[in-house]
């Protein structure tokens, strides 16, 4: 869908509302209590639902991303639109210039939809999967220790990404075994045919800890300026590093660590569904599900 487009269908408060009802309740509305299905519209408000199970009031709204917001749902679907079309994300200072709103609204209302684009179950990555690390967050200078350590001041992203398929980013502590086996663990099956990393040190031993075949792990030689060898090769999961640093310096300028993941989750959800025609319906789905983000929690 297009902005024009946008604006023209979704242009009145009850327009929303009937689209984001659909959404929710493909069934009819349902009580977000007791989950029962008789529930009346009120007439004194048409937004207003009743459920005479466990006599509550609610809306479409209640319990979700939307909740307690005071922004016109028409802002909210034109922010949402905005976020999820731009292939290097936008940034909350171009959402209050162009949709018109204070920045900590902008900021705020971003950081949401955000929250709403956290996978909670993703399946497990098989066939051919390649995994890298990259650093993040200005310039390393020489009386700096090694990203992870010390007081350096860069975050470290674990990139995994299977060829043909999704692509996840995880904001992490360090690169240790430990903490690299258990993304492995996690989100690559021990089954899978292979696991292309660079030479990193860290790799065969998180690879043995997470039950991998060492047989499947295939290495590509950086250092000796060897960047693919047939099959066995980085460079997937490294576009889409390529593409997260062209967002962070040409449209975040600055993210600070505390939010970092939130990035990573809005970015890999663009990503993975950047062929989706419904990208817009398939956001305001998940918006629609996703539980409350207060602004105190997101501030805490």
């Amino acid at each position: 869908m297009t902005l024009p487009e946008i604006t023209e269908m979704f242009s009145t408060d009850e327009k929303c509302r009937e689209l984001l009802e659909r959404l929710r309740w493909p069934n009819g509305p349902e009580c977000p209590r007791c989950h029962t299905q008789k529930v009346v519209r009120l007439v004194t408000s048409d937004k207003l639902l009743y459920c005479a199970e466990c006599d509550y009031q609610f809306t479409v709204t209640s319990g979700t991303i939307f909740h307690d917001s005071h922004l016109p749902l028409s802002k909210w679907f034109m922010v949402t639109l905005l976020l999820c079309e731009a292939r290097k994300g936008i940034s909350a200072n171009q959402i209050k210039r162009t949709v018109g709103m204070s920045y900590k609204t902008a900021w705020y209302l971003c950081h949401r939809i955000r929250a709403a684009m956290k996978e909670a179950d993703q399946p497990m990555l098989d066939g051919t999967v390649e995994m890298d690390e990259t650093y993040v967050g200005g310039k390393l200078h020489g009386s700096q220790r090694k990203p992870g350590f010390g007081d350096n001041t860069k975050q470290i992203v674990i990139g995994i990404r299977q060829r043909d398929g999704d692509l996840r980013f995880f904001h992490a502590t360090d690169v240790k075994q430990g903490t690299v086996a258990k993304y492995i663990r996690e989100n690559i099956s021990e089954d899978v045919d292979v696991l292309v990393t660079d030479e990193h040190p860290v790799y065969p031993y998180a690879i043995a800890e997470a039950g991998v075949a060492q047989g499947k792990h295939k290495r590509i030689q950086h250092k000796a300026k060897i960047y693919v060898q047939g099959e066995v090769h980085t460079n997937t999961v490294e576009n889409a590093f390529s593409l997260l640093k062209r967002g962070i310096i040409g449209t975040w300028h600055r993210i600070s660590a505390k939010h970092l993941a939130a990035y990573l989750d809005e970015m890999t959800f663009r990503f993975n569904r950047r062929k989706n025609a419904n990208l817009f319906l398939d956001t305001l789905r998940h918006m629609i599900t996703a539980p409350v983000l207060t602004f105190e929690k997101l501030t805490a």
